[in-house]
C-alpha cells in the first residue's frame, strides 16, 4: 500500500516558491545604469599625449590637464554641449592585451574618427591596456573596439570652479565655464543671481560649457546649475556656498566652495 507523502512539505514550498520570485524581482526589474555600451575608440594624434588646449567645451588649457591629462572628445555624446564635462569608464574588448578596468575619461571636446564614440587623448588610450609594453599595441591598432558606461566624476580636492570666459567684457558681458563637475549628472540650465535682492537670470549655454549672459546683475553673484540625470529625470539645484564678487574679471577662477 502506498504511504501518503505528508502535506506540509508542499505548503512549505509553495510559500518558499514566493519569496524566491520576490528576490529575484530587484535583480530582473534592475535598471541598467551600469550597464556597458558596445563601440570604438581612436586617439588624438598630438605628441604631448594629452587633450587638447582648443576643444569645443570651450575648456581651453585645463581642457588638456583635468583628470591627469585622460580626457576624450565625443561624437553623440557630445550632445550639443551637455556632454562636457561628464566622465565615462571606456574599456577595449580584446582579451589579449586589454585591462578589465581600462580607463576613467572625462569629456572636453567634440569629434570622431571612422563611427567612434571617443577620441582618447593618446595617455588615456595606452591606459587600456595591462601593461605599458601592451600599450604599444594598442596604439599600433589606431582605432579599437571598447565598451563604455558613464560613472561618477571625483575631484576630492577641488571644488565646483567657475572660470571667468577670457571674451567677457565687465560689466557689459559675462562668460563662465564650469570647472570640476561633480558626480554623474548633467548640468542643463543655469542662474545668475544677485545676491541683494535674490533677482535671478536664466542664462544662454553659448557654447560647450561656457555659459553667458549679456548686461549681467550687478553687485555680487551667485551661480545656481540644475544637476539632471537623463535616466531617471532626477534634477538638484545646487548653490554654491561663495559668490561671484561684484568687479570680476576675465581669465580668473573663483571658488564655489561647494562639492556635490
Amino acid at each position: 500500500m502506498a504511504i501518503p507523502f505528508p502535506n506540509y512539505p508542499f505548503v512549505l514550498i509553495f510559500l518558499f516558491a514566493p519569496f524566491l520570485v520576490l528576490q529575484q524581482i530587484p535583480c530582473d526589474a534592475a535598471t541598467c545604469n551600469d550597464c556597458f555600451i558596445h563601440s570604438r575608440a581612436a586617439y588624438y594624434p598630438n605628441s604631448d599625449e594629452k587633450g587638447t588646449e582648443v576643444g569645443a567645451c570651450g575648456f581651453g588649457t585645463f581642457g588638456a590637464k583635468i583628470n591627469g591629462g585622460d580626457v576624450s572628445a565625443a561624437s553623440a555624446l557630445y550632445r550639443d554641449g551637455v556632454g562636457c564635462g561628464a566622465c565615462y569608464q571606456v574599456r577595449c574588448t580584446n582579451p589579449a592585451y586589454c585591462s578589465d578596468n581600462g580607463v576613467t575619461v572625462v569629456i572636453t571636446d567634440s569629434g570622431s574618427s571612422d563611427n567612434t564614440d571617443f577620441i582618447l587623448s593618446r595617455r588615456a588610450y595606452a591606459k587600456m591596456a595591462q601593461t605599458k609594453d601592451l600599450a604599444a599595441t594598442i596604439l599600433d591598432q589606431g582605432i579599437v573596439e571598447i565598451e563604455y558606461r558613464r560613472t561618477s566624476c571625483s575631484y576630492p580636492n577641488n571644488n565646483i570652479q567657475f572660470k571667468i570666459d577670457e571674451s567677457s567684457n565687465y560689466p557689459h558681458y559675462l562668460a563662465f565655464v564650469i570647472w570640476y563637475q561633480q558626480g554623474k549628472k548633467d548640468v542643463t540650465a543655469v542662474q545668475l543671481c544677485e545676491t541683494g535682492n535674490l533677482t535671478c537670470k536664466l542664462l544662454d549655454r553659448s557654447h560647450g560649457a561656457v555659459w553667458a549672459v549679456v548686461s549681467p546683475p550687478s553687485g555680487p553673484l551667485s551661480i545656481r546649475m540644475l544637476l539632471s540625470d537623463v535616466e531617471d529625470g532626477d534634477e538638484t539645484w545646487v548653490v554654491p556656498i561663495n559668490n561671484i564678487p561684484s568687479v570680476w574679471k576675465a581669465g580668473d577662477v573663483y571658488d564655489s566652495g561647494t562639492q556635490v
